[in-house]
């Protein structure tokens, strides 16, 4: 059963390859989705996966990469908008 989460983080997390290591970690869990920087310093991230890949990548992003400081994540089910593939987004919706 796939779902999706819309997750937003936020902590010093714009600036240390938040995205990008986003991005690695979706790949490699088959997570698909989109993640963007926000213009209040928070990260935001649309995920599509099964429960299990879900539950790591949610657990990845209360770490984030080596110099994030993730102070919380916040991540609410959405509707499924059947992603392809995981994408960083160069520019906040």
């Amino acid at each position: 059963m796939i779902k999706h989460f819309d997750i937003t983080v936020t902590g010093h997390v714009q600036g240390v390859f938040y995205r990008a290591s986003t991005k690695a970690v979706a790949d490699q869990l088959g997570v698909k989705g989109i993640v963007s920087n926000k213009p209040d310093g928070s990260v935001f991230i649309e995920a599509e996966g099964d429960a299990v890949s879900l539950s790591m990548f949610l657990d990845w992003c209360k770490e984030g990469p080596e110099h994030a400081e993730v102070i919380s994540v916040h991540s609410d089910e959405g509707e499924l908008k059947n992603y392809r593939n995981f994408e960083v987004l160069r520019k906040s919706r």
